[in-house]
Order: C-alpha cells, then structure tokens, then sequence
C-alpha cells in the first residue's frame, strides 16, 4: 500500500504514544519476530517495531519485514520503525483516511 504524505503524517502522529511492541535483538530478525510482526499487526494495525541489535541495518531490516508480512514501512526514527497495515474487513478498522 502506498502512502501519502499526509497519511504518514497521520500514522505517525497516532504511533507516537505507542511502546514498541516487537523488539529485534541479538539473533535479528528470525521466522519468530517475523510471526510476531504478522500476528500483531493482524490486531493493532499499526506498531512499532525496536531494533536493539542491527542498528546499521534497520532501515533494511525493516524494509524486508514490511515486505514479509505484507505491510507499509511508514518511517524508521531513530532505532524504532513504524509500520501499518490495515486489517483485513473493512469494519474492524480502527485507522481510517
């Protein structure tokens, strides 16, 4: 899904008071964070992801997991990265444009 300006904005601005809920450690991004992320996302629609290791490739990183789980990267800040995704049925979406 592609985004516009004003929709990352948006995303943003609603995952400021979030906390990260999925942190990448010392083994990276394994099968394990990557059903995490899916899983997650199926619930909340959009989180925040921590890099604790592999600072130097998050951008990357994150990139790759968007792609994985079938999401939008919305901005890597810092060492936490935001992602969306929408939920499946359009009624149980919680973040509308």
């Amino acid at each position: 899904m592609e985004l516009t300006s004003k929709q990352r904005k948006t995303l943003e601005k609603l995952a400021h008071p979030l906390s990260p809920v999925v942190i990448v450690g010392g083994n990276g991004v394994t099968e394990g964070v990557t059903g995490m992320v899916d899983s997650t996302l199926a619930v909340h629609e959009l989180i925040k992801i921590k890099f604790n290791e592999y600072k130097d490739e998050k951008q990357e990183l994150s990139a790759q997991l968007a792609e994985d789980c079938n999401a939008t990267l919305v901005r890597v800040i810092g060492n936490v990265a935001i992602m969306y995704r929408p939920a499946e049925k359009p009624e149980d979406r919680k973040i509308t444009f």
